[in-house]
């Protein structure tokens, strides 16, 4: 296999970390050796704009003089909760888990400040502000969102207004036509 060749055998391992702003990140391989480079332009291909840190991933690499890079992700799970307090849990949401949500509906990111631990986005075809917590992301596997991103949303009606209870892909929010 040449430097330039493509893996054949997908590889699974751990996001150690991805920061959107910096545009890439560094996922460990379970098999191990060095660390493998996860560009945002091989993440936006499989369709998210950011993955949440400790997920798990099944990605194909390429060898490169300079190390090896993710060329396509195949797979994204979220981290799971752990009882340390490090990862994301149901008590930490500000809402009710357990809300009657509708389908999965289009929306684009109004904003979102992952320092807050907040943000808005709007459901095309309505005006309304909905809300998106930090941990409805961390459930779906994303650490951050854009200004302007497209997202499909599962929207409940709180207390307060709306609020997103589950954030994916834009591409499983837009069904098909039959």
């Amino acid at each position: 296999m040449s430097e330039d060749t493509p893996q054949q055998d997908p590889i699974e391992g751990r996001v150690k970390w991805f920061d959107p702003g910096k545009g890439f990140g560094f996922v460990v391989a379970d098999s191990g050796g060095p660390d493998i480079l996860l560009h945002a332009n091989v993440l936006r291909n499989f369709g998210q704009g950011s993955v949440a840190d400790d997920s798990r991933v099944l990605i194909r690499v390429q060898h490169t003089p300079r190390g090896r890079q993710a060329t396509e992700v195949l797979s994204i799970t979220p981290p799971a909760p752990t009882d340390d307090g490090e990862g994301f849990a149901e008590a930490a949401l500000p809402f009710e888990h357990d809300l009657e949500a509708g389908p999965l509906v289009p929306a684009r990111v109004k904003w979102f400040d992952k320092a807050k631990g907040f943000g808005f986005a709007n459901v095309f075809g309505d005006g309304a502000d909905v809300f998106i917590h930090i941990e409805v992301l961390r459930r779906a596997g994303l650490a951050d969102l854009q200004p302007g991103e497209a997202v499909a949303l599962r929207v409940a009606e709180g207390r307060r207004g709306k609020l997103a209870t589950e954030v994916t892909t834009w591409e499983a929010g837009v069904q098909p036509r039959s």
